[in-house]
């Protein structure tokens, strides 16, 4: 083979091994950024289970004349911003009651990464889809003219309520589909249907309840929310109607943190706590529609 062609072959050769030298010593990609939403350290059961979560808390009253909508309330609220803004949720007690018997809701879920409003209601005697109005208003407020408006993502906001306050939650998932989550503790509402609700909704109903039986409440309520893009139903073992509020049931509270972290910040590090389908003593019965998309 005559020197020019053959040193020629060797240039290129030499060339190629030099190209495929510099691929492989590329630095591999870096991972897909976590979620922007995930707020605080990865969950445990011990931390869902926690009555306080790792961030720092603060709260601010809402007097009853200063807004509109709703019967003022108190907002609870992590103290630092340098993880963003948060999701924001709004609880309605239930019927005669005031929003000191959902009270210790409020620093619960606030402190594990959420602002968290609890509400009064116009008159105690309110009903089921006043409430959902009023959870509304509260929201609006929230976002729009609260003092921590800035801390709060106006994209990722929830409900929940008590009784007829869950009730209540039920009825502003279905006026407002935008929202996140949903999560009705021992609902009850005089409507039975919920076929139109696109909001993920976890349900939490009691086996003892006699205000609001299971019967003729909260199973018939999740059966019917066929549109619901993923639903959840927990009963509570040996539970009365009361059993989210006076007994301030740590079952109840764990699972509507894992519901509220899976769908108001799509942080699917808690998916572990509700797919496959919890159990044990303080659970009568789940159904969901596990695996969530």
């Amino acid at each position: 083979m005559p020197v020019p062609t053959l040193r020629r072959k060797l240039s290129l050769l030499t060339t190629a091994f030099a190209a495929a030298a510099a691929f492989l010593s590329v630095p591999a990609s870096p991972a897909l950024a976590a979620n922007p939403y995930e707020r605080g350290p990865a969950p445990t059961n011990a931390s869902i289970e926690a009555a306080r979560g790792t961030f720092a808390i603060a709260q601010v009253t809402v007097a009853r004349s200063s807004v509109s909508g709703f019967g003022g309330g108190t907002i609870y609220y992590p103290t630092t911003t340098s993880a963003g803004t948060f999701g924001a949720v709004a609880i309605s007690p239930g019927f005669t009651a005031s929003q000191s018997s959902v009270a210790w809701l409020g620093p619960r879920l606030a402190s594990q990464g959420f602002v968290v409003i609890t509400i009064d209601t116009l008159s105690t005697l309110d009903q089921p889809d006043s409430r959902g109005t009023q959870l509304l208003a509260a929201l609006d407020y929230l976002t729009r003219t609260s003092s921590v408006r800035t801390r709060i993502d106006a994209n990722r906001l929830g409900v929940m309520g008590h009784s007829m306050g869950g009730g209540g939650s039920l009825a502003a998932a279905r006026t407002r589909p935008a929202l996140q989550a949903a999560v009705p503790l021992t609902p009850w509402h005089g409507t039975k249907s919920w076929s139109t609700v696109r909001v993920p909704t976890l349900i939490v109903g009691a086996e003892n309840d006699t205000v609001a039986p299971v019967s003729s409440h909260s199973e018939p309520f999740y059966t019917s929310m066929s549109a619901a893009p993923e639903k959840a139903y927990l009963e509570l073992n040996n539970a009365s109607h009361s059993a989210p509020t006076s007994g301030q049931s740590v079952t109840a509270a764990k699972y509507s943190l894992s519901w509220l972290k899976r769908f108001i910040d799509d942080d699917t590090r808690y998916d572990q706590f509700l797919c496959p389908a919890p159990s044990g003593s303080a659970i009568q019965e789940y159904r969901a529609t596990c695996p969530h998309a």
